[in-house]
């Protein structure tokens, strides 16, 4: 029987997606904690924790999940304790990725529309605090996934695999938690970052206007270093809150519509519509881990000046070596 299409896909599509995700994160890392962006501290290291939350999902959602534990059915990934752990880590990764970029959100809605709260609460040690205090919640919420499995067969005292424990998902308890799962994974989130764009956005019309006016008609073209320092920000806001929403609403639709009509019963039919809609939704989800790399490339100068120079630096490492070992070789004597 021929392999489903979008099974061709995921096979293709996950390992193109780790080897680009990956590094491009960790570059991410570490161009942002050098500081040399121009960004303020605050802002940094909310771009750090998101670029490290990416990180864990490529890591832990793809590689290992999506890759590693797939093409490597017997390998210890397998013993119960480490699937477990391997599907606790998944929606946790998922949920700071998604609650870091809500903070995010809020943190520049703060600083553009709140300017008497501003000086207090876009400090470095707020959102130290924030980051902590999110990390500590989203792993306190995902405890009960732990429970939610159990071994799926026990060979030679030996648990091995996981499956689905049917008495804690079938329970009006795990029902609930399930659901609650996706509000806050999904259905919060995504309205939260819509509601603060669409503050900030009014702010920042209202504010336009009231500055035109206050700077007369005789200098309407002189330069603007706040109101260009403003727009870098504004749309550094929205290109990354715009590409998240884009990303992930295809997951939010499908989860919604297999809920309402039950369809995500699909028993394993790889051909089903809901099947095919959700591995679409999860693919498109997992790559909004990847893309605020090229947004700050494309919206940050000093950025793509700190990656040329990342990208360069070996290799002008490599010539300064070969040209120092060509000085040191000496030269043969002409013979007679």
């Amino acid at each position: 029987m021929e392999m489903p299409t979008i099974l061709h896909i995921k096979e293709i599509y996950y390992p193109i997606l780790a080897a680009f995700g990956f590094p491009a994160n960790l570059v991410t890392i570490v161009i942002l904690s050098r500081g040399n962006c121009g960004l303020s501290k605050c802002i940094s290291v909310y771009m750090v924790t998101m670029a490290t939350a990416d990180l864990l999902v490529i890591i832990f959602n793809v590689i290992v999940y999506y890759f590693f534990s797939y093409h490597f059915p017997h390998s210890f990934l397998s013993y119960t304790a480490v699937c477990k752990f391997i599907l606790c880590m998944n929606p946790a990764t998922l949920d700071m990725s998604v609650w870091f970029t809500v903070s995010f959100t809020f943190d520049r809605f703060v600083s553009v529309c709140c300017q008497t709260f501003k000086t207090k609460y876009c400090t470095v040690r707020n959102a130290a605090a924030v980051i902590t205090t999110i990390s500590v919640l989203i792993c306190l919420e995902n405890i009960p996934f732990w429970f939610a499995y159990e071994p799926d067969r026990i060979i030679n005292s030996v648990h091995w695999g996981c499956r689905n424990r049917i008495d804690f998902f079938s329970s009006p308890a795990g029902a609930a938690y399930s659901w609650l799962k996706s509000v806050l994974v999904a259905w919060l989130p995504f309205a939260l970052i819509l509601l603060f764009n669409c503050l900030t956005v009014r702010c920042i019309l209202v504010a336009s206007r009231a500055r035109r006016g206050l700077r007369g008609q005789s200098s309407e073209n002189q330069s603007d270093r706040e109101m260009e320092n403003r727009r870098k920000s504004i749309i550094l806001l929205f290109t990354v809150s715009g590409s998240f929403i884009l990303l992930w609403l295809t997951a939010i639709v499908s989860f919604l519509t297999t809920r309402l009509t039950n369809a995500m019963h699909y028993q394993g039919d790889s051909a089903a519509p809901a099947y095919i809609a959700t591995e679409t939704g999860f693919m498109l989800m997992y790559l909004s881990s990847c893309t605020n790399t090229c947004i700050y490339a494309a919206t940050q100068t000093k950025f793509r000046e700190e990656l040329k120079q990342m990208i360069k630096s070996p290799w002008t490492n490599i010539l300064i070596f070969v040209k120092k070992m060509k000085k040191k070789i000496p030269k043969a004597p002409f013979l007679n």
